[in-house]
């Protein structure tokens, strides 16, 4: 494996505005060459629905390519020499929305199936040279028996958060007085940032994929790449490109029926999971609802299963304007959320290991974000295993891999990270068991389990340097015990990554619990592979058809 760390032709303070500085997509960027952008007025629809869409360009008319991003690409509409136009944008549209009247609409037609639908916009520059926009849509399937189907649920409450277009998104900003803070909401009614629909083959994954000798200054190359070519800042750690549609596209082609939707639809549509044998939730899948949650709690106490390959599920949302908007106050959350003085602190938008709101992560999905998060990247465990260490190699889940106790399941693919879920654990008789007051469900087992960090401590690390540095580790701290002090920052800096798996009423969970779990299914990891199938196969039922 390579030492050297990518060159994308930046020079050394480029590198540094890269990763630290705050850019982002607006309208008017591209200046004299001119642009076009959209957005879709809901992020899914049923068939039937009409889907409005809303352009702004430079140019006086585009023409448009509608493709369904599954297993093959195929066309399912092109309309050419519609009109256009320029359409003003908000300063604060990342909050508010864009208010751009509709262009045109889409019948979805009967005959599509449910999935994830790319648009494809194209016209003239002002140089006569071609301009460009991609978005995306879902089409959901309504509610009723889907016998061996699974129904994967894109992670979109994460694409809310993390989309740049605008300005502002959940991490970084041009709101409050001045104009440097992140949004405690963000709006539906904008386009997907660059990189959230498409990405061209080998845009690099936020884990590190060198070999780093001691000492080494941290770099990121994913952030790198996209100051360098033009993509968003957060392209790699959300969006269809990166997570959702390596799954989706993986299950078709291992001959799967698989339907997808949003978690707009889980929060609005509950009984959507209730026809289903298998609900799947995949890569970065960090922003949910409480509704969201009822939704899969009730599926599968009912009998449902649900396999999570995912990782870091940390905050609580809110919806408002009939799911418009997305409001998380995150780090602000006790100072700022109108709900710590309106009594009922369980809707806070705060992490969900916040005492107030009472509901662990683990109650779900049998992990929580604040015992595991950084691996594989910065100065958390940058040289770390980048696989599962496992621990449980007879487990059903592992059947027909061949591997053994204390081998490592997807290192060769880079599964184990960035952000991880965990417990606190004990090892008893070589065994990793979740201790008491971990919240971990009852008939939990650890079957693989990795070590992360949420800090990054390295003395060899110069501020300047340092992109995660201690912040996360202080707010986990402050959340579970109190105050951000050194005595509780080392009680919480010392996180784990796990695979597990439980019964919850009537029905079963299993959980990989990393982001990077679709890295394995990307690079057709045979062993990843293998996992995941045996995951499906048990919760579609054994002998049923795919």
């Amino acid at each position: 494996m390579a030492f050297q760390y990518p060159d994308f032709g930046l020079t050394a303070e480029q590198r540094r505005f890269a990763v630290r500085g705050h850019y982002y997509e607006f309208a008017g960027m591209d200046g004299e060459r001119g642009e076009i952008w959209c957005y879709t007025d809901r992020i899914s629809y049923q068939h039937g629905e009409t889907a409005t869409i809303h352009v702004s360009a430079t140019a006086g008319s585009f023409s448009l390519q509608v493709h369904r991003d599954g297993a093959a690409e195929t066309i399912v509409l092109e309309r050419h020499q519609l009109d256009c136009g320029w359409q003003d944008t908000p300063d604060q549209c990342s909050v508010d929305g864009c208010g751009w009247q509709p262009t045109f609409e889409i019948v979805i037609d009967e005959s599509w199936p449910t999935g994830a639908y790319r648009m494809t916009l194209v016209a003239e520059g002002r140089d006569g040279s071609q301009i460009s926009c991609s978005h995306l849509f879902i089409i959901a399937p309504r509610e009723g028996l889907k016998s061996g189907r699974i129904l994967q649920v894109a992670a979109t409450g994460t694409w809310l958060a993390y989309n740049t277009w605008g300005g502002s998104n959940s991490y970084q900003g041009i709101t409050g007085p001045n104009r440097d803070q992140y949004a405690t909401a963000v709006s539906t009614q904008r386009p997907w940032c660059r990189g959230f629909v498409r990405l061209p083959a080998g845009a690099p994954r936020v884990p590190i994929e060198i070999s780093l000798r001691p000492k080494t200054v941290p770099r990121y190359p994913h952030m790198e790449w996209a100051f360098a070519t033009g993509h968003s800042k957060k392209y790699a750690s959300a969006g269809w490109a990166s997570y959702d549609s390596h799954f989706f596209r993986w299950a078709e082609l291992a001959g799967y029926a698989v339907d997808l939707c949003s978690q707009h639809d889980l929060h609005f549509r509950p009984d959507i999971l209730a026809g289903y044998d298998c609900a799947v939730f995949v890569g970065h899948d960090e922003y949910w609802t409480w509704d969201m949650r009822d939704a899969v709690d009730n599926y599968v106490d009912a009998g449902g299963h649900a396999a999570r390959f995912a990782g870091n599920f940390m905050w609580q949302t809110r919806l408002e304007d009939e799911g418009r908007r997305q409001v998380c106050y995150k780090y602000r959350a006790r100072a700022e959320d109108p709900v710590y003085q309106a009594g009922d602190l369980t809707r806070a938008t705060n992490s969900w290991e916040a005492p107030e709101i009472g509901r662990p992560g683990a109650l779900t999905f049998g992990l929580n974000a604040t015992r595991g998060v950084y691996a594989g990247w910065g100065g958390c465990a940058p040289r770390g295993v980048r696989g599962f260490p496992v621990y449980r190699p007879e487990h059903w889940a592992f059947s027909g891999t061949g591997i053994y106790y204390g081998d490592l399941l997807g290192a060769d693919s880079h599964v184990f990270g960035y952000e991880v879920d965990g417990l606190d654990y004990e090892i008893r008789g070589g065994l990793p068991f979740p201790v008491a007051g971990s919240g971990a469900p009852e008939g939990l087992e650890v079957l693989a389990l990795g070590l992360a960090s949420q800090v990054e401590e390295s003395a060899d690390i110069p501020d300047e340097d340092q992109f995660l540095s201690d912040e996360d580790g202080r707010f986990t701290a402050e959340t579970l015990f109190g105050d951000a002090s050194d005595e509780n920052l080392d009680k919480v800096k010392r996180g784990n990554g796990m695979i597990v798996n439980f019964p919850r009423g009537k029905g079963e969970v299993f959980h990989a619990g990393s982001c990077e779990w679709v890295a394995g299914l990307l690079r057709r990891d045979p062993m990843v592979e293998r996992v995941t199938a045996n995951v499906l196969d048990r919760y579609l039922g054994v002998g049923k058809d795919k």
